[in-house]
């Protein structure tokens, strides 16, 4: 009985359990695609060193150095010019900020002068006031030194 159970255990996990069996296919077929992608890529990889290599022997010039200092000269001359461009924008934005300071300080002394002109007339108002008063008081004191002063 013993036997039979085991032979009976044996056919069931055969038939029922296919881990074993599922796992060597996928093995094989991992093996298999591989293989078949490894020579593919190998393939690939030849060719791309192939177009590397034309590519470096046709298109890149022999001088690389002189190439490069061609390339130095034209930044240096982009730089330069840059310079130039915002040292003349600093010198517009200074001579329009002097111009307005100029303005302002022209409006400033306008405004000066005519409080200077309102003061001037106010002090010759009050000048003129003093002097009529002063020659009144004067011609008062004539005529009392007159009223007092033997004929």
């Amino acid at each position: 009985m013993d036997k039979v159970a085991k032979d009976v255990g044996d056919i069931q996990s055969r038939l029922l359990d296919h881990g074993p069996v599922i796992n060597a296919e996928v093995r094989y077929f991992v093996r298999e695609f591989e293989e078949k992608r490894g020579h593919r890529e190998s393939r690939l990889l030849e060719n791309l060193n192939k177009m590397v290599s034309e590519a470096n022997e046709q298109m890149l010039p022999t001088d690389l150095q002189c190439m490069l200092s061609g390339v130095a000269k034209r930044l240096e001359a982009a730089n330069h010019m840059a310079k130039q461009v915002q040292q003349r924008e600093l010198e517009a934005q200074k001579s329009t900020h002097l111009h307005g300071n100029m303005e302002r300080l022209k409006e400033e002394w306008a405004e000066f002068l005519k409080e200077q002109q309102r003061l001037k007339e106010e002090v010759d108002e009050e000048h003129v006031r003093a002097v009529g008063q002063l020659s009144t008081q004067y011609s008062e004191k004539k005529k009392d030194l007159s009223k007092f002063s033997p004929p």
